[in-house]
């Protein structure tokens, strides 16, 4: 009997390298989608629609809204993002893991909503360590610099809020700390109950 997928939510400041991370855990853990957000920014170089994000305007954005057709979705910096509710189901009951890589707000909306979802907050080693980090990109203004900082240490602050916690000191370690975390929820009872009704005959 196939089991239905999980939905995976992935977090953390930006600098903590939660992107590179889940790059690493798609290298040996292949049962793994990552949701295609739907955003009305324009395109940068070398990013395909459908692939990289759907991209649509204002206007479309906001009659899939209307529509209740997220799971979630927010303005950043005036641009609208937002994950589709029916894609990423539809998934998961194909037996797919499906990971959201999105901030904190949408991390507690989806989790209002899907109380199941698995959510991992990605830490650094310590402030000063993401702070090298943002500052070794070069395109922060010290004013700009500052901001994620304070942003970076508000997130951090909701860490607790999370299912799990993994410190990203080395990328393939943290990487398998994710990996097995995604499989002990997948041996977890609210996975497999349907399983357990299937082999027993019953209901519980």
């Amino acid at each position: 009997m196939k089991k239905k997928g999980l939905l995976i939510i992935l977090s953390g400041p930006s600098g903590a390298g939660k992107g590179t991370v889940l790059n690493e855990v798609r290298k040996t853990y292949k049962n793994l989608e990552v949701s295609v957000s739907v955003t009305t920014r324009a395109p940068r170089a070398g990013e395909v629609n459908d692939v990289n994000y759907h991209f649509k305007t204002i206007e479309e954005f906001k009659e899939l809204a209307h529509n209740g057709a997220f799971l979630e979705s927010e303005c950043v910096y005036g641009n609208y993002y937002g994950t589709l509710k029916d894609e990423v189901f539809d998934k998961i009951q194909k037996g797919l893991d499906v990971v959201l890589e999105i901030d904190v707000k949408g991390a507690f909306n989806v989790i209002g909503k899907y109380p199941d979802a698995v959510s991992i907050f990605v830490c650094p080693t310590s402030m000063e360590e993401l702070k090298g980090r943002l500052a070794g990109r070069g395109s922060e203004t010290a004013e700009a610099l500052e901001l994620r900082l304070r942003s970076a240490m508000g997130e951090i602050k909701q860490a607790t809020k999370y299912g799990y916690v993994v410190v990203n000191d080395d990328v393939k370690e943290c990487a398998d700390d994710v990996i097995a975390i995604i499989k002990a929820e997948k041996c977890s009872t609210k996975i497999n109950k349907d399983f357990i009704n299937t082999l027993t005959g019953g209901s519980i």
